[in-house]
């Protein structure tokens, strides 16, 4: 059995993994919605086309996610140690996990945002709606079920690049994995932490669900 000290250890890394997740999520957030409502916008069919601005944006999404997070993470060391003084624990890997989400989410959003039907967008500049109000009030409300899916997988996706970031002493789960199962061998610990993220990947996964079909209004 474990003892109180490597208890706590695993308690600390659920507490580290989950900050890692969520502050990461909802900064990537506040960066990467705009961003894809922008390339909404901005797209041929959008409803302000500009294409150097599209072209731009695109090709930064691209590159960003591009690279595999754990040489983004190398890569950003320098950036991370000047953001937060530091470029190692669960607070300095926040950096390149947003680093890494925002581009993500931008898609998903431009993606979620194509499925709304053009008619819905013509009847509401039919009737005056200004580009703003054709976002805030008729896009974004009519993709809010797909939006939600996006975010669950988004959450999903950085809470494994949270337990990525273990390797290079990124805190939380990841990094009791990789310290225990890896360097000294101790399986049993990495087995309840690996148990441990799949469990708060499901979580995460159903919780998201859930609320995506509350909000369906196609039932």
């Amino acid at each position: 059995m474990f003892d109180s000290q490597v208890i706590n250890m695993i308690l600390e890394g659920i507490r580290d993994t989950l900050y890692m997740t969520i502050v990461s999520t909802l900064i990537a957030y506040i960066l990467g919605l705009p961003l894809g409502i922008l390339l909404k916008v901005t797209s041929k069919d959008g409803l302000k086309p500009n294409v150097v601005v599209y072209r731009i944006l695109d090709v930064i999404c691209n590159v960003v996610r591009s690279i595999p997070f754990l040489i983004l993470l190398i890569l950003l060391i320098p950036f991370t140690r000047f953001v937060v003084g530091k470029s190692y624990g669960s607070t300095a890997t926040i950096v390149p996990l947003v680093v890494c989400a925002a581009p993500y989410i931008a898609r998903m959003v431009e993606s979620s945002l194509n499925e709304v039907d053009p008619g819905v967008i013509e009847a509401a500049k039919s009737m005056g709606a200004s580009n703003w109000d054709i976002v805030f009030k008729v896009m974004l409300v009519e993709a809010r079920t797909s939006l939600i899916v996006g975010a669950t997988i988004t959450t999903g996706n950085i809470l494994g690049y949270s337990a990525m970031s273990g390797t290079v002493g990124g805190g939380g789960l990841g990094d009791i994995a990789v310290r225990y199962g890896y360097y000294r061998w101790q399986t049993d610990i990495m087995i309840v932490t690996v148990i441990l993220l799949i469990i708060l990947f499901q979580i995460i996964q159903n919780v998201g669900m859930k609320v995506a079909s509350n909000l369906d209004k196609r039932k």
